[in-house]
Formats: structure tokens, sequence, C-alpha cells
């Protein structure tokens, strides 16, 4: 299977989706235990997801209500990183952070945490919005079933970065695991993008 870019696919929802970013819901503060149970998403499904520019939630879609498994209510104006797995790296979210703060999109692989403490595997692009002026106004993420061997590949990937992260300690630790992936990058020759899209 191979990945192109999805942002053109949904540009024609954005206006629509804009039309539920005033709602807003409860802040939650949950300590989620994760379990070793998996959620495989189907070949036709997308997560839809927009942000506000602090990466507060102002939309999702039935799918990501229900592979989360928090209520509308409950993820309208709370951070996305509620569904954040312990097992990601920082460095890979600063790595998309960076990019989608500097308007472009990006491709990761993300280890998704629902609120019963399972997991999901995805492929997500990550794009910044913009209004008619051309200022960036949020974020918006399509995550689709990820390939099995872009999981496996990256999941060892992850492993061994979240390891160095917490042998570095905090200052340090975005750093040393970032090190780990540019090596990874630099033995093969390829860039970010070019790595994640042929794995």
């Amino acid at each position: 299977m191979h990945y192109q870019s999805i942002s053109a696919k949904w540009a024609d929802t954005i206006g629509e989706l804009h039309k539920d970013s005033q709602l807003m819901g409860v802040k939650m503060d949950l300590q989620i235990t994760p379990t070793s149970v998996e959620r495989v998403m189907r070949e036709e499904d997308f997560i839809v997801s927009m942000t506000d520019l602090k990466g507060k939630i102002t939309y999702g879609n039935r799918i990501f209500i229900e592979f989360s498994g928090y209520s509308e209510a409950e993820l309208l104006g709370a951070d996305h990183n509620i569904v954040r797995h312990p097992d990601m790296p920082r460095a890979i979210y600063k790595l998309l952070w960076d990019k989608i703060q500097s308007r472009e999109e990006c491709f990761v692989y993300t280890k998704d945490l629902a609120k019963d403490g399972s997991f999901s595997w995805v492929f997500t692009n990550v794009t910044p919005t913009f209004d008619p002026a051309g200022n960036m106004t949020g974020y918006f993420s399509v995550r689709r079933k990820p390939k099995p061997s872009g999981v496996k590949v990256m999941s060892e990937i992850y492993r061994t970065m979240l390891e160095t992260e917490n042998r570095a300690g905090t200052s340090n630790a975005i750093a040393a695991s970032t090190k780990i992936l540019t090596d990874i990058l630099k033995e093969k020759g390829l860039s970010y993008e070019e790595f994640v899209l042929a794995i």
C-alpha cells in the first residue's frame, strides 16, 4: 500500500468541520492504565480530528469517538494528547509539532491510548489549517489503518527511543531520542518523510 498526501482529499470538509470549532467540553485529568488489548482499525475507517493552535480538540468524527472510547462532550475542549500512549517517545511529538508549526504537513505512525486502556496503531497525517487571510488557525488530523510493516519497524524504533529518553533524563531526553532517529535516517540515506512513507 502506498500512502500519498490525504490532506487534499479532506480539504472540502474543513469548512463544515469549522462550524463545530466553537464547541467546548469538559476538561479531564484521567489516569489511564494501559492494557495489552489492541483495537485494529478497519480498512475503510478514517479517524478525523481538529484542534486549535494550542492542541485543544474542536472536532472529532464518530470513528475518533469510537476508537478513543470518549464521548463527544469529553473530547471537545480536551488536549489532543488525551489519546497519547506512554509507549510513544516524546521526540516524535516534538518532530510533529515542529513540522506543523512551520506550516508543513507531517506523517507519523502513532500508538493511541483509549479511555479503557486499549491501544490502536494508526498512520497519521497532520496538516495546519488556515483562514482566508492565510493565518494558521489550528491543525487537522486524519488517521487510517497503518501498514503492518510500518508498525513493526516503528514500534522497534520507538522502543529504542523511549528507552533512550528514560536513561537520558528529562532535560536531555528529546535530544538523545532524536539522535536515534536521525542516525537511522542518515544510515539509510533517507529523509524522515521518505522513510516513513516507504516502510
